[in-house]
């Protein structure tokens, strides 16, 4: 499983709180890269809802990743 920015901006508008199968329906529906629902299907499933794509991919980088010392620009 491996995540990019590009393939986790698929699921920005996803249902959070969501389950495992939840999130596969929801990139099924919306006709996201088949990568991102083999990822999905490879998550654990122990029943419990993800809240956020920081759940899914603990490096995903946040605003404050993406604009440190924006300041500086």
């Amino acid at each position: 499983m491996y995540w990019t920015l590009e393939l986790a901006s698929h699921l920005d508008d996803a249902p959070w709180s969501a389950t495992k199968d939840e999130l596969v329906d929801y990139a099924t529906r919306t006709g996201a890269p088949v990568e991102v629902i083999e990822n999905l299907q490879a998550l654990e499933d122990d029943g419990d809802p993800y809240e956020s794509m920081e759940e899914i991919w603990p490096d995903y980088p946040t605003k404050d990743d993406v604009f440190h010392n924006r300041d500086e620009y």
